[in-house]
């Protein structure tokens, strides 16, 4: 069985032990939905990344580095760890999220650059295009897991020793949504080789376009995070001197 074929198997039993966690504990459904959406879009996703069709291709990413990691962040899934685990293993996890290593990969700079500079090299290369299984099975889990880490960076409900402040994640979007439009524009103007021109039109379109409605949902969070900490700022007054 290939890399992509099990997917599908990967895919539900994590789904379902994110079901057996919220079984029978208080937790909000709309953060379920994102986990089983974001699941099945990972799914869906990932053999298409492994599609010679650049069309295709292009939705893979779409679905599996853009769309799937937003909604299992959104999902809280270690917040949900945190209050199922044993006390000893819940502290191990908090212990591993403080280190060194993944206050690193978590910066929104670094998993912005895993993030859409794994996209750049994956087009302009041409590794896209290789032939080997493995090599498929590479590019769809750095997708997945540079996706996961950008979106956790930004937008992240669960809670974050070191989050970045709000300035420069916005600024840091704003810098991978352009530097997104850019290469979506250089495909269409200078197709990868051995891709036809009209394929190629196609999926840059695809890309240029498709990736706007996740762009716009980080947007709209962010600006919702910035809102509310504003509020807070202004109501402290108020509330310092009743």
């Amino acid at each position: 069985m290939s890399g992509h074929e099990l997917a599908g198997p990967v895919g539900a039993v994590v789904a379902g032990v994110y079901l057996a966690a919220v079984l029978g504990r208080p937790w909000p459904a709309g953060r379920t939905a994102c986990w089983l959406g974001g699941v099945a879009a990972a799914v869906v996703g990932a053999p298409l990344t492994g599609h010679g069709d650049l069309r295709l291709h292009v939705l893979g990413h779409l679905l599996l580095g853009m769309l799937a990691p937003l909604l299992l962040v959104r999902a809280a899934p270690v917040t949900l760890a945190l209050r199922t685990l044993p006390v000893v293993r819940a502290r191990r996890l908090a212990g591993v999220l403080r280190s060194g290593p993944v206050r690193l990969a978590g910066h929104p700079v670094v998993a912005a650059l895993l993030d859409v500079g794994g996209l750049w090299v994956m087009f302009r290369t041409g590794l896209h295009a290789a032939a080997d299984p493995a090599v498929h099975a590479l590019v769809a889990i750095h997708m997945l897991v540079a996706g996961t880490l950008f979106a956790a960076a930004l937008v992240s409900p669960d809670p974050t020793p070191h989050r970045a402040r709000l300035g420069l994640r916005a600024a840091v979007l704003v810098a991978v949504v352009a530097a997104h439009d850019v290469l979506a524009k250089t495909l269409y103007a200078t197709p990868p080789p051995g891709i036809p021109a009209e394929q190629a039109r196609a999926g840059a379109e695809l890309l240029y376009y498709g990736g706007l409605p996740v762009e716009l949902a980080l947007m709209v969070l962010l600006g919702a995070e910035w809102w509310a900490r504003d509020r807070r700022a202004a109501l402290r007054p108020a509330r310092a001197a009743s």
